[in-house]
């Protein structure tokens, strides 16, 4: 049937009024919320600095959680007790994958609000034997975890975080590289005078995978009969603070991540500089807008920080298992009599979710990658919504409906949520993956949503502190609706 023709009078103007915007955040906010800005990325900065790895961001946010009410799922496992509208649970697997659900007062079969982010990023792991010598130095051997740029791993500062599991059971926390105090680590580079040959290969060859070995010691051991002995004498200084010999390295998880704090970055203190923010900035704001909620939610509010999505969302902690559905199979026994995989099949296919991962940004110095004619996010323009990502003809995207969409619109706009569209580089140029095509299997409704980062997966990143409030901002907006 042909629609009826709108009125000409008064439409010019009309759609002057709702012209896409593309002005600079910070003009649209008032003093009043600049304020807000501020303060809530003071926090998210300290955060920034002091969790550096999926373990660490793991432990906070149980911290974080249980200071707002949350208990262990396994409570009320154990107690044989029912979940009701107002409880608050959550489920760690394997201390690297949290899970964070705020009961709501309709029925788990109408469907959740998600909000999803992860907690690991590109670093570099030791191998499962990795102290060695070699010209009289002493060197740890490394596998880089995730998609970086070798090079700008070389001559930064690097701290060692992780975990020792010895045979009788015990555990042994590292951190080493974070205080003024404490020593750092190293990859050392050729001197320009002699990397001629360096300079002659291609930006991606220049380092090696293999080359990336950390300097970790240069004093031998005193016994001259001993083989090896910087090795020797790093291995004793290791036993004597951590109570660790070299085959207990064998079962470690210990990652070397740039050293220090994030700072504040700009004269105007306008963005952060710090590690990890791919997806940590997610993970922070995400959480926040779950624990800031001051009412039972209508719909029951989930939120998921989880590991491995920088290798693909693969192992046992990863989004690509069955984690998901199976935390969510025992939170439906405990709300309803008589559980069934249908009702659990309900609840995930009439969700709604944010795959909360960060997006690229225009950067005047490489402007010949961006997507052209404002398709491109800025930098604090605010949230980004991005439809699809993928590469070359949106493969492997989720590439989110447009009904979903428009309902996005009206929840961030009712909410004053400064929010863009953005993409990952021009087509046939960029080209990346998140969770939400995992998520989208289920039939639920699924769209990438996060901030975007100038610098991604360097060892710095940089973000926009309006962009980050405006995440925080529009996630709560997303739980609430």
């Amino acid at each position: 049937m042909p629609r009826k023709p709108v009125s000409k009078k008064g439409s010019t103007q009309k759609i002057m009024d709702v012209l896409i915007n593309r002005e600079n955040g910070w003009l649209k906010v008032n003093e009043s919320e600049r304020k807000r800005i501020f303060s809530f990325c003071d926090h998210y900065r300290n955060f920034l600095s002091d969790v550096k790895t999926e373990r660490q961001a793991n432990r906070r946010g149980i911290d974080l959680a249980e200071k707002n009410g949350f208990k262990n799922l396994n409570y009320f496992i154990d107690q044989k007790k029912r979940l009701s509208p107002g409880d608050k649970v959550y489920v760690t697997i394997s201390d690297k994958t949290l899970i964070l659900v705020a009961i709501g007062k309709n029925s788990l079969e109408s469907g959740m609000r998600i909000i999803g982010g992860h907690t690991d990023s590109p670093r570099l792991d030791l191998k499962p034997r990795p102290l060695y010598e070699d010209g009289e130095m002493g060197l740890l051997d490394t596998h880089y975890y995730g998609g970086i740029k070798k090079y700008q791993w070389v001559t930064i500062p690097l701290a060692l975080h992780g975990v020792v599991s010895k045979k009788n059971g015990d555990q042994i926390s590292i951190s080493i590289g974070e205080n003024s105090s404490d020593p750092v680590f190293n990859i050392t580079d050729l001197l320009p005078h002699l990397g001629k040959d360096q300079a002659g290969k291609k930006l991606n060859e220049g380092i090696s995978g293999e080359g990336l070995n950390v300097l970790f010691a240069s004093i031998p051991q005193k016994n001259k009969e001993a083989g090896e002995r910087i090795k020797l004498n790093a291995m004793e200084l290791l036993y004597q603070t951590y109570g660790i010999v070299e085959d207990d390295l064998v079962s470690a998880e210990l990652e070397l991540v740039p050293a220090g704090p994030a700072r504040d970055s700009g004269i105007d203190r306008s963005m952060i500089l710090g590690y990890g923010q791919d997806d940590r900035v997610s993970v922070y704001t995400g959480l926040q807008a779950l624990l800031h909620q001051k009412k039972i939610p209508a719909a029951t509010s989930v939120c998921i920080l989880t590991d491995k999505e920088e290798i693909g969302s693969v192992g046992s902690t990863g989004m690509y298992s069955f984690l998901f559905e199976n935390v969510m199979a025992e939170i439906i026994n405990l709300t309803t009599r008589d559980y069934s995989d249908l009702i659990l099949r309900r609840c995930l296919k009439n969700s709604k979710m944010l795959s909360a991962d960060v997006n690229a940004l225009h950067d005047p110095n490489y402007p010949e990658v961006s997507s052209p004619n404002n398709n491109m996010a800025k930098l604090n323009h605010g949230l980004i919504l991005t439809k699809y990502v993928g590469a070359r003809g949106k493969s492997g995207s989720n590439d989110a409906h447009a009904e979903y969409l428009a309902e996005l619109r009206k929840i961030f706009d009712d909410a004053n949520v400064i929010w863009q569209t953005g993409e990952i580089g021009k087509v046939d140029q960029g080209g990346g993956g998140t969770i939400a095509f995992m998520m989208a299997r289920y039939e639920m409704d699924v769209v990438d949503c996060g901030i975007g980062l100038l610098s991604m997966h360097a060892p710095w990143e940089i973000s926009g502190k309006l962009d980050i409030y405006m995440a925080y901002k529009g996630y709560k907006a997303f739980y609430d609706s």
